[in-house]
């Protein structure tokens, strides 16, 4: 009996068993969209089907998935080196526009918001852009007020807003921005595709379906999926034909991204087609994404793409300095190129979820990660004042304390304050939740000359009270600390029933 022959030497192995999982992977994506085409025709309501450039969307993704299992690229670490001047300026070197090109700048202008978020991780309900972050001024208030000020100060400007919708934020945002119809500020609104999750064991789509509120099934595939779905809701088209040439994108939650005239000038002269706000790292940021020269380009290099002997050298804030705050700005132009020749391929993000106890994976992309499809791509190092993300009470309590005052829609830093970084503020477990949080302040407290704030276990705060320098208030299992009313504690260690003791 002839036997056939084996393989020579472990490469040929290896090459046997990846065309191996080449073959199964590409089966998979076949099995996959047959079987989603099926389950979407089997949806009676039209409106609640994947349209086809949802599904079209979904399975190119889903396939560079698959394709990229079995063909692994890292990132090569000596073709890294850091960004030119040029690729990354300094804020302060930027020019001033003259007062009377700032009306023509402006005109140029859209305003994106991506609010796709609920505040469901700080126990809120629907949208979060409608929790109320200065009394009871919503984020959405607020961001209302910057534009309709910018388009007041400068008649004719007509900065517009859009905001960027998930399926779990859409139907509730419609009905809120109602509110905004007599304002100085036009409003549209558009949803993000809606992609489903997959079960991680089979790698199939979970059942599909729309029924519900944030349906189990479904997901937002990250703010990559921008530049697909404002293509795709035909807005790019209509923006230009109004003379809109660029976007000003950033996340709902973030009340420092405000619109700056000195970043617009900027990339009006250049003619830059893709601009990154970029701020200095903290011990708090070494995980943040950075921008590099790589290959030759302007890229942003992630966590993620580091590989485990690099790490540290990535988290260092002497080699890395500064990070995204996903404050981008892009050519209108630009986007209807890239997009119309599908160039975009933009890096997966595999997020693992556990849903109704069965492990999924969500694909989703980054928008930080499409500066390398832009010609005269670049980064500005910003100040920190640009970077205010609201993702718990901890910066709840910053951005509603006497560190910022209020003008025209926009928080500006306290003049009082004498040091130009904001304090450190961790509050715990016990004030996750916003309704905690607030239950366990009598009112926000002066923190015009505090450094450092550590609260954790059942503590409560007093109405007026001040906190200077570095405060650690601690109650143990079983304790419960309360400040009194009008207390002033300046570098102090709080624990048991209210003992004080030097730091």
């Amino acid at each position: 009996m002839m036997k056939a022959a084996a393989p020579n030497g472990a490469g040929a192995a290896s090459r046997s068993l990846q065309d191996f999982k080449g073959i199964m992977d590409k089966s998979a994506v076949e099995v996959v969209e047959t079987k989603l085409r099926k389950m979407n025709l089997a949806v009676e309501d039209r409106n609640e089907q994947m349209n086809d450039k949802e599904m079209k969307g979904f399975l190119q993704l889903y396939n560079r998935y698959m394709v990229g299992r079995s063909k692994k690229q890292q990132i090569e670490w000596d073709l890294i080196q850091q960004p030119s001047d040029n690729m990354l300026q300094r804020y302060d070197s930027l020019p001033k526009p003259e007062k009377s090109e700032e009306a023509a700048l402006l005109s140029k202008l859209a305003v994106l918001k991506l609010n796709g978020g609920l505040g469901t991780s700080m126990g809120c309900k629907g949208p979060k852009s409608v929790i109320e972050v200065r009394g009871d001024t919503t984020f959405l208030d607020l961001i209302v007020q910057q534009i309709e000020h910018l388009n007041i100060t400068y008649p004719g400007a007509n900065v517009q807003l859009l905001l960027m919708n998930s399926f779990n934020t859409d139907a509730e945002t419609a009905k809120i921005i109602q509110k905004y119809q007599d304002t100085h500020v036009t409003i549209t609104t558009f949803q993000q595709s809606r992609y489903p999750r997959i079960i991680k064991e089979s790698l199939e789509p979970m059942p599909v379906t729309h029924e519900g509120y944030a349906h189990q099934d479904w997901y937002p595939p990250g703010h990559g999926d921008f530049f697909e779905a404002l293509y795709n809701s035909d807005l790019v088209e209509s923006l230009l034909a109004q003379g809109k040439e660029y976007l000003f994108v950033s996340n709902v939650d973030n009340l420092g991204a405000t619109v700056d005239l000195n970043i617009l000038k900027n990339i009006v002269d250049r003619d830059v087609e893709y601009c990154m706000e970029l701020t200095d790292k903290t011990r708090s940021d070494i995980k943040g994404g950075t921008i590099i020269s790589y290959d030759g380009k302007v890229s942003l290099l992630e966590v993620a793409q580091v590989p485990p002997q690099y790490i540290e050298e990535f988290k260092s804030v002497s080699k890395f300095k500064v990070f995204n705050t996903n404050n981008i700005w892009v050519s209108l132009r630009a986007v209807k190129r890239i997009m119309q020749a599908n160039e975009m391929k933009l890096d997966i993000i595999v997020n693992n979820k556990e849903v109704a106890g069965q492990k999924v994976i969500q694909l989703e992309t980054a928008i930080g990660a499409a500066i390398t499809y832009f010609n005269n791509a670049c980064g500005v190092n910003v100040p920190r004042s640009r970077f205010l993300p609201v993702k718990a009470t901890s910066d709840l309590l910053l951005i509603q304390s006497n560190m910022y005052n209020l003008k025209s829609g926009s928080l500006v830093m306290n003049p009082a304050r004498q040091f130009g970084t904001t304090p450190v503020i961790k509050l715990g477990t016990e004030f996750k939740k916003v309704a905690q949080y607030l239950e366990r302040f009598g009112s926000i407290p002066d923190v015009l000359e505090l450094d450092h704030l550590t609260v954790s276990g059942d503590v409560s705060f007093g109405a007026n009270t001040t906190l200077k320098g570095t405060v650690i208030v601690v109650a143990n299992p079983g304790n419960k600390i309360m400040i009194p009313a009008g207390s002033v504690i300046e570098n102090k260690v709080v624990v048991g029933s209210l003992h004080v003791i030097p730091h």
